[in-house]
């Protein structure tokens, strides 16, 4: 008859899982996000010896925010003689503090010390806020024996970051693009992370919040993408335990 078939239709439909041996992390959007726009003002402002009230400082946030700020949204306009530096801030340290000082000053000019302020402020773990899953997510994976790299398209090293959370012993590896010389999507970051760690990238999971992060698929890894979310909040993390963890 139209329609039928033998054979179990569960079977036949649902591939078989993938073991998993490491997981590479995203930073941003993914293991942590960065301070409120108005906490990132006030404390850089803090640092200058400078005194905001709150609402010029929340009208100075929006204003920041908007032209770009690291770990935040992409700007609205990037200035031509920021150009260079912008295409090439997440390969270069000093393209990256050149990039977002320049976009900061922008809006606050450049005789208060507000601009190189706020860009420190993000190069220290007071400037972000990992999301409420990520310890237990990191210390369930080591518990497994799941090995973990931390993946990311970034300027400066954020390892110290991680020490600072109590996070150091809990990942094997940072593939960080300044210091591999490529950018997600480029599978060779991905390749790179998944040496780094001696495993085979078929058995590699890579979770992320963005496209660039599903780019680990052109490498052999399978991926899983997750919604970001606000700072201080859970964005779903503890789904990678399900595919990572619950059949060791």
């Amino acid at each position: 008859m139209p329609g039928t078939f033998s054979g179990s239709p569960a079977a036949a439909e649902v591939p078989p899982r993938r073991p998993v041996d490491a997981v590479l992390l995203d930073f941003h959007g993914t293991l942590a996000q960065v301070e409120t726009p108005l906490d990132w003002v006030l404390a850089a402002a803090t640092t200058c010896g400078m005194s905001l009230e709150r609402a010029r400082a929340t009208a100075l946030a929006d204003r920041l925010t908007t032209a770009g700020r690291a770990g935040g949204p992409l700007p609205a306009r990037v200035p031509p003689r920021l150009a260079e530096v912008w295409s090439d801030r997440d390969l270069y340290p000093h393209a990256h503090r050149a990039a977002y000082t320049g976009l900061a000053e922008t809006v606050t000019g450049t005789d208060d010390g507000l601009a190189e302020a706020l860009y420190e402020r993000v190069l220290t773990s007071a400037g972000w806020v990992p999301y409420t899953d990520t310890g237990p997510a990191l210390r369930a994976l080591r518990a497994a024996g799941v090995r973990v790299a931390v993946v990311s398209n970034i300027g400066f090293d954020i390892r110290p970051i991680f020490a600072d959370w109590g996070f150091a012993d809990l990942v094997d590896a940072y593939a960080l693009s300044y210091e591999v010389g490529r950018c997600k999507p480029d599978p060779g970051i991905f390749l790179r992370a998944c040496g780094m760690l001696g495993v085979d990238p078929e058995r590699t999971l890579m979770v992320g919040d963005t496209p660039a992060d599903a780019g680990a698929v052109r490498a052999g890894c399978a991926a899983l993408v997750l919604p970001a979310a606000e700072a201080g909040r859970s964005n779903g993390l503890a789904a990678v335990l399900d595919l990572a963890v619950a059949d060791r």
